[in-house]
């Protein structure tokens, strides 16, 4: 089944003091490439959230963030009443040394230097992390599920461009005979210009054979044909092989290139130049696949 690697999940909890929200966003890359918005108190799991993510998402440039917003009335940030008072007295020893006025507004003063105000730290506990997983796997499932669904997208875009590509192949037979025609007459006509000149006739058919078999595209467009059926059945896969797939296409592209090379025919070189267009396409496409 194909996946592809764009893809978003997003889950919400509530907790008695605070609610988190978890959201993964996934975009194409070559390899797993996870970037993390964690708050501090989460750190700790970084290592097995990026070893969790990275089995079951594959691959992609992946963006995790939790954002956790405080809903409980209890206050954690204190007062340190020692470092206020120091700064105090030694506000009132400047003022008075410098003779300027002292503050109308202590605490609007004292409240905003550094250090005054002293946040509790908070201690992650094992039920509240076990919650959280739990909302990180669904966000991840959530992923995958939009994944899945743009990879059904996918598979029609690539589907309709190997079978544009099979169709150009097959419109490029009722040129062949009338192209090889072509060269024949001209050597000959070429030939039958040399006035006085007598030539070989069996080395000249000789010689025509060998010309015709190089212009000959049999092989190429079996094994063009071989390729596309290749790429069908691996993007009917059961897993996702965005990697694979590329390297088929790569394997195409080399195939009409020869074609390119040989024929020297207007209208075979523009079904051609249509085939390029198409696996060009198909290359934009299979670079999000998973």
């Amino acid at each position: 089944m194909t996946h592809s690697m764009t893809g978003y999940g997003k889950a919400v909890i509530e907790l008695p003091n605070k609610k988190i929200t978890i959201e993964i966003k996934s975009l194409n890359s070559k390899q797993f490439d996870l970037f993390t918005r964690l708050p501090f108190i989460y750190r700790e799991k970084e290592i097995a959230l990026r070893n969790s993510l990275a089995r079951r998402l594959i691959r992609g440039k992946v963006d995790l963030s939790i954002n956790v917003e405080m809903i409980a009335k209890d206050v954690t940030s204190k007062i340190d009443h020692n470092v206020l008072s120091q700064y105090y007295h030694e506000i009132k020893r400047v003022a008075v040394a410098l003779n300027i006025p002292q503050p109308e507004e202590w605490f609007t003063v004292l409240l905003r230097l550094p250090e005054v105000m002293r946040q509790e730290q908070e201690e992650l506990n094992d039920e509240e992390w076990n919650i959280i997983e739990e909302a990180i796997n669904t966000a991840v499932d959530e992923t995958i599920a939009f994944r899945r669904q743009e990879g059904e997208m996918l598979f029609q875009v690539l589907t309709t461009k190997i079978s544009n590509i099979r169709s150009l192949l097959e419109a490029v037979e009722p040129f062949e005979e009338e192209r090889v025609e072509k060269v024949k007459s001209r050597i000959r006509e070429g030939l039958n210009n040399l006035e006085g000149i007598e030539y070989d006739k069996n080395r000249f058919e000789q010689e025509m054979i060998y010309y015709i078999e190089k212009l000959d595209l049999n092989e190429e467009k079996n094994r063009l044909a071989h390729h596309l059926n290749y790429f069908i059945d691996t993007l009917k896969g059961e897993e996702s092989q965005g990697k694979k797939l590329g390297f088929i296409a790569q394997e195409i592209g080399r195939e009409i290139n020869t074609l390119g090379s040989k024929s020297n025919q207007s209208d075979m070189q523009r079904i051609v130049v249509q085939m390029k267009d198409e696996l060009e396409q198909l290359k934009e496409q299979i670079l999000n696949v998973l």
